[in-house]
């Protein structure tokens, strides 16, 4: 039985937005939801929250198989200092879903959501829909309807 948060089933729904729900087995690395799902690592997205240093919160949202690259997505935003949201800020800011396994969907906390270009050249993406067994697949061009995001090169493929 899914478990999706129901602020973002609301969202999706009000929004008339086409997507497919996904239960799999619970995990938490991004990498390790994708290889459930039977999915390449580079179309599971997943959403990385950072502080500026204004105290303005930026949703990243990137492929599993990358990681983020601090200097790039600071040069793409205009900031000088860029830190991951502490454990206790992400509580409070997305207590609907589980710590983790947040939804790219910036604008339902507060957040501009900035996405790296290789996942917005996908077809389809998919992503967390709040819990740790829950996951949604739906077309790029209807998440980007949605999301509203900016786009910029700040993924990297990790070193071995």
């Amino acid at each position: 039985m899914s478990r999706m948060s129901t602020r973002i089933r609301d969202y999706l729904d009000s929004n008339r937005a086409s997507y497919q729900m996904l239960s799999h087995p619970q995990a938490f690395e991004a990498t390790s939801v994708a290889h459930t799902l039977h999915v390449s690592e580079g179309q599971f997205a997943k959403a990385v929250i950072l502080r500026t240093d204004d105290g303005h919160r930026v949703m990243a949202v990137l492929p599993a198989s990358q990681r983020l690259n601090v200097h790039e997505l600071k040069d793409a935003l205009g900031v000088k200092h860029l830190e991951m949201a502490s454990e206790r800020e992400l509580a409070t800011l997305c207590g609907d879903c589980e710590l983790g396994a947040f939804p790219p969907f910036g604008e339902l906390y507060g957040m501009d959501v900035w996405v790296d270009r290789n996942l917005a050249r996908s077809e389809e993406i998919i992503f967390n829909a709040g819990t740790h067994t829950d996951a949604l697949r739906m077309k790029y061009s209807d998440y980007a309807r949605l999301a509203h995001p900016h786009s910029a090169k700040f993924a990297e493929v990790p070193e071995s």
